[in-house]
Formats: structure tokens, sequence, C-alpha cells
């Protein structure tokens, strides 16, 4: 490790309270014992509260006003850092290499009842989340540049209702990851708007010479759930949706992303849900059929024919299917 690198680590060791050798400091971290001298040097002369004592029971320790520095973390800190880490690094993290470098440089520094604690609160702490292709990656590190340097990029970009790919340039405003996928906003030179466009979607990516100021105040946050999760136009006009069911069935519908905003009212039995009639004739009945007879639908009447017929269609299409030979 560099010099720098050394003498943080020498720090972290330090910061246990208790009292550690020049011999314990050389064979942790490999180098002579006349280095850690040096470098115990280095820490006084830059203000470092180091004590020293003498005898059979001596060694280096700090001052405890130093040691509450936030130079430092406790171990609850750390180990919320080391859990955020594994969900930022299944979550498709562009800069999960230098994310690894700074976990593990964590856990070296951290004195070895804490490497203890930590060891224990991370075993069995995983995350499951669905792999991004390596390119998508790569993509992420040029907006993410984009986005905190203001500069616009040049995409190739596929929408999900066109077959093929148009070329933009876009100023990124910000990234935004949102069930499992990763999504950056910013004004379309194209379009002449503020839109959000998909990560996965982005063929192609270059940097351009071209600047922009982002709006003060704007945040993609708010733009991408205003426009994911609208509010009803005409809240007169809005057909109540009143189903009964199973608890736990009734409990995931509300705090379904996009039924759970839409939730009016719950109950022990049933739950209420306020749609505009073209939401609640489009998406809303191909979710609710995926809870089979676990919910029922009470009213309105046309989603009950809706769900009938989407249903009977799905039996006329797979008694028509010819079977695989």
């Amino acid at each position: 490790m560099s010099k720098n690198d050394n003498m943080l680590a020498i720090l972290w060791m330090l910061n246990s309270g208790a009292k550690i050798t020049a011999k314990q400091i050389a064979e942790r971290l490999e180098i002579n014992i006349r280095t850690v001298y040096r470098y115990i040097d280095s820490l006084c002369a830059s203000g470092v509260p180091i004590v020293s004592d003498a005898g059979q029971n001596g060694g280096y320790s700090l001052l405890n006003d130093f040691i509450n520095a936030p130079l430092f973390f406790d171990v609850e800190e750390q180990k919320a850092i080391l859990h955020a880490a594994v969900f930022a690094k299944e979550a498709g993290y562009p800069f999960n290499e230098a994310l690894s470098r700074a976990t593990e440089k964590l856990k070296m520094y951290s004195n070895r009842e804490q490497e203890s604690i930590l060891k224990r609160h991370l075993t069995g702490f995983e995350v499951i989340n669905r792999d991004i292709d390596s390119s998508v990656k790569l993509k992420l590190v040029e907006l993410e540049r984009a986005v905190a340097n203001e500069y616009s990029v040049e995409i190739e970009y596929r929408t999900s209702r066109e077959e093929k790919s148009r070329q933009r340039v876009i100023d990124p405003y910000g990234m935004i990851y949102w069930n499992n996928k990763w999504y950056t906003i910013g004004f379309c030179h194209l379009r002449n708007e503020i839109r959000s466009f998909r990560a996965e979607r982005i063929l192609q990516i270059k940097g351009t010479e071209m600047t922009f100021k982002r709006p003060e105040g704007f945040s993609a946050r708010e733009f991408f759930l205003r426009n994911l999760l609208p509010d009803l136009a005409d809240k007169d006009k809005a057909v109540s949706v009143v189903i009964k069911g199973r608890s736990e069935a009734l409990d995931d519908l509300c705090i379904h992303w996009f039924l759970g905003h839409h939730l009016k009212e719950r109950t022990s039995n049933q739950a209420v849900f306020l749609f505009d009639d073209r939401v609640m004739n489009g998406y809303v009945p191909y979710f609710l059929l995926s809870y089979g007879k676990a919910i029922q639908v009470i009213e309105p009447e046309s989603l009950k024919k809706r769900l009938a017929a989407i249903a009977s269609e799905l039996m006329e299409y797979y008694q028509i299917i010819p079977k695989m030979e």
C-alpha cells in the first residue's frame, strides 16, 4: 500500500481505543518497524494526538476526543455502509470496482473486534436482483459523468414502440433506479422537452462538447414519479373499484407501486381504489388476474366483465395452439 494508505490504516487501528505496539502495526501492515516509527512521527507532526506509553503494557493510543472525530465510523455506521454496498452492487451500480475497494479498505482498517462484529452482520445478508449487461454499466458511467459535469451526450435510442432506433442529443439532468431498471432524465433536443430514457434501450452513447445548465431546483425523482403516477385529471369522473379477498392478497395490492397510488380506502377484508376508466380497463385487469381466486372484484360490473373476457380470450388462445411435437 502507499504511504497515505498505511498511515490511514494506522489511524484505524488506533481508533479501537486499545493500545497497540509498533511491532503489532508492522506485522499487520507487513512493513518494517522503523517505517512504523516514521509514520507515527508524521502523524504526530500533522496534529494527530497520539499518546505513547513505554513499558511492558505500553503502546500507542489516541486521545479520546480524537477517536470521535468525523474521520472514523463506529461499528453501526460501518455495518450500514457495507450493507448499502451489497444493495448497490446488486442494483448494477456502475462504479462497483471502486465500491469494492472502498469496502475492503473499511474492513482492513477495522480492529479485530470490529472485524468480528461486521463479519457476523454480513453473514447471511444477501440481496437478489437481476443482473444487468456489462455494456449497460458502461453507459451508466458515461451518463453519470455527463450529469455531474453538465455536458450533453449523443445517444442512439430505441423506444418500446419503435422498431428502428434514432439518434438524438440529450442533456442528462439526473439518473433514477426504479423497479430493477436504470433511467436517465433529461432534456431531449429531438422532442424539445424533458423526457426519461431507459438505459437498456440506449444502444450507443458518446459525449459531446455541448454543455448545459440543469434547471435550478429540478428533481429527476419528482419528474419521474409525476409521469409514472399522474394524479387523476377529474376525480369526479373517477371509477371506484371495490375488491375483497384474503388479507395477504389485499396487503399486496395496497403496497403495489401503481395500485397503492390509487388506494382510497382499506378495511380488514376489502380495498377501494379510484381509477379513470381508461386505466381501469387497460392495465388493471391484467394485473388482477394474476391473483386468481385470492381476490374478488365486487364492483364495478364493467371490470368484472372485462376480467371474464380476458380470461376467455386466454382460454381460447391456448386451446388453439398446436401441441409441440
